[in-house]
């Protein structure tokens, strides 16, 4: 299934986000109600609460006063840290109870206000992230729930701020519009992006681009690895393997085609053949079926075997290299791209020659056979570069 995870600040509207995507056929976990659940009374957490706060956080009827349990907790860091440990706890419980539950082929959309605060976006396939003008939370929270704008102001200020979620977003829903906008928004979210991910995800498929078009430079390109690495690092743990952002989207300024090359270093290629592929297909980085190797350099070195995996997400490509550490391979891949970040002359005239190749050949397989004459010649640079500055992978 595909597990995606939904957040924004409070007043953002991420409420509508979800009903809208429930209507289109999405099972949703909504954290905040599952919170209400955990404490409401003659549960165990209620009691686990009371032991800790005492009974003046019950209410006349003895269930939870929120507002005063709030108040008790908001300036006091160590009493937040014990309630979060009694509540997320719970709720995470819960939460897996009902995803496992889910059909197999479901869109499981997890509601979690706090999402990016507790640093679970890695868990999830895809985070969407709703944001929305702070003066048109303020009007919400005052005009929709009664708030003060005090009262408003502070609820927002205790949770992260738009770059903190920003920066964990695969998808930024702007919610300054009309309802009608952003549900217009999240229709082709779910048709073009979610449905079609779901079922690459659950077929092991994945995405890939057969001519090559270059994109201008993205200045999220290191921001979107960094999300796509966190992804992979949680979904080999406890393993603890390098990961490293390569090719033409790590190197600033570069034109590139619109696909991430991340390297995960392996202990060997049985390793990367053993549960670590599975893991990985079932975090959205399926295997590329057949045979994989990159071309040595110097040429007639024998071939430099790896594996290849993608990304399901059809609006992320991804290739994932898994190469052996120390290996001539990964060597490589890592000394060309530090040898054309330091060197801006070369990162030029290797520009070139991908614009002069993307229009003569603009058919993958054939654009990357018609570099590897230039590599031959920059491998020999980068060497001499290494070997002047002391460059170690």
């Amino acid at each position: 299934m595909l597990k995606v995870g939904l957040t924004g600040g409070i007043g953002s509207g991420k409420s509508a986000v979800a009903r809208r995507l429930v209507e289109r056929g999405a099972v949703l976990v909504d954290a905040d109600q599952l919170s209400r659940e955990v404490v409401a009374p003659g549960t165990d957490g209620l009691a686990e609460v009371v032991a800790a706060f005492t009974e003046r956080v019950l209410d006349a009827d003895g269930a939870l006063d929120r507002a005063a349990l709030a108040d008790l907790v908001f300036t006091d860091e160590a009493a937040r840290r014990r309630l979060e440990t009694i509540v997320h706890s719970r709720v995470r419980a819960r939460t897996a109870e009902l995803v496992a539950a889910a059909a197999p082929d479901a869109v499981v959309v997890n509601d979690v206000p706090l999402l990016v605060e507790v640093g679970l976006a890695p868990t999830y396939h895809l985070v969407v992230v709703v944001q929305t003008a702070l003066a048109t939370r303020l009007e919400r929270l005052t005009r929709d729930r009664g708030m003060s704008r005090a009262d408003a102001e502070r609820r927002i200020a205790g949770q992260a701020d738009d770059a903190r979620r920003a920066a964990v977003a695969d998808v930024l829903l702007c919610n300054d519009g009309s309802l009608a906008q952003l549900h217009a928004a999240v229709d082709a979210l779910w048709h073009d992006r979610l449905v079609p991910f779901e079922d690459n995800v659950r077929h092991r498929r994945a995405v890939r681009a057969h001519r090559v078009t270059l994109s201008e430079p993205d200045p999220t390109w290191p921001q979107q690895y960094a999300r796509l690495a966190a992804r992979i690092r949680h979904a080999i743990a406890p393993a603890d393997l390098r990961i490293d952002h390569i090719g033409s989207t790590a190197m600033p300024g570069l034109a590139a085609k619109d696909v991430i090359d991340i390297q995960l270093s392996v202990p060997s290629l049985a390793d990367a053949d053993g549960p670590l592929a599975q893991r990985l297909a079932d975090a959205g980085f399926p295997r590329l079926p057949g045979d994989w190797w990159d071309t040595p350099r110097p040429a007639g070195a024998g071939r430099w075997e790896k594996r290849l995996h993608g990304s399901a997400d059809p609006a992320r490509p991804v290739h994932l290299h898994l190469r052996v550490t120390g290996s001539p391979g990964w060597r490589y891949a890592l000394l060309m791209r530090d040898h054309l970040r330091a060197d801006p002359d070369r990162r030029a005239a290797y520009l070139m020659l991908k614009r002069e190749l993307a229009a003569s050949a603009p058919d993958s397989g054939a654009y990357a056979t018609a570099k590897d004459p230039w590599f031959d010649e920059e491998h020999l640079r980068a060497e001499q570069w290494a070997a002047r500055t002391g460059w170690r992978p």
